[in-house]
């Protein structure tokens, strides 16, 4: 009886190696072939001990045991097929440990105030690999000058986490965007965040209510005034 054990790869795992384990019968017959972005590696093995591997820096097979115990030989060709399992693992190690971000988030640093100096922030999270690319526009013009964004930091998961920033002056009405593009995305993805500022109550209207209601309570007082001199005089 055979069983066959497939590892996919886990972001948790530095070297985000594909394992594949072989047993059959009584013994343990074992087969490794595993990469990364730089490295990979391919190895059979017999009860726990390894019988053959690919050194491919030195581009060649290796049969590491003892000079005294007569080597297991493999078939001829093993290690030009070791290189190709590397090709195909590199090929679908590029399309399969590619995440998209999600949407970006929006936001002003400080509360929003007419005229005074404020920084936008892009937060982008959840994607790997790393960079993403993000840009700016105000008013759906490009902003090539002024935006900044931080070094990839890593997530617990294994994802990614970028900001980007933007200094800008509030003026009611403008509408800002930024963009990210990633190559796990089928297209950009884009958030859109609109300058609106508070509404403050003018001078003029509160002085105006106020002399208007000093005005209605002299005519009260100097209406009660002539009532109660009215009825002295009767």
């Amino acid at each position: 009886m055979t069983l066959f054990l497939y590892l996919s790869q886990n972001k948790n795992v530095n070297n985000r190696l594909k394992l594949l384990f072989v047993f059959s019968g009584q013994h343990n017959n074992m087969r490794i072939v595993g990469c990364s972005e730089v490295d990979g590696e391919e190895m059979y093995g017999l009860d726990g001990e390894e019988l053959w591997y690919a050194d491919f820096a030195n581009n060649k097979g290796v049969y590491p045991q003892p000079p005294f115990i007569d080597p297991f030989i493999y078939k001829k060709g093993i290690y030009e097929q070791a290189v190709q399992n590397q090709q195909v693992c590199k090929t679908n190690l590029g399309i399969a440990l590619k995440d998209p971000p999600s949407s970006p988030i929006m936001y002003p640093k400080d509360e929003v105030e007419d005229q005074q100096q404020n920084t936008l922030i892009c937060y982008v999270t959840g994607f790997y690999p790393a960079p993403v690319n993000v840009s700016w526009t105000k008013n759906e013009q490009k902003v090539t000058v002024g935006p900044t964004i931080n070094t990839p930091y890593p997530n617990k998961d294994g994802s990614f986490t970028q900001v980007s920033r933007l200094d800008f002056i509030p003026r009611q009405g403008d509408i800002y965007s930024c963009t990210v593009e990633h190559p796990a995305l089928t297209e950009p993805l884009t958030q859109l965040w609109e300058v609106e500022l508070k509404q403050q109550v003018g001078v003029g209207p509160a002085v105006f209510c106020g002399l208007g209601l000093t005005i209605g309570l002299l005519g009260v007082a100097a209406g009660t005034f002539f009532l109660i001199k009215g009825n002295e005089c009767r």
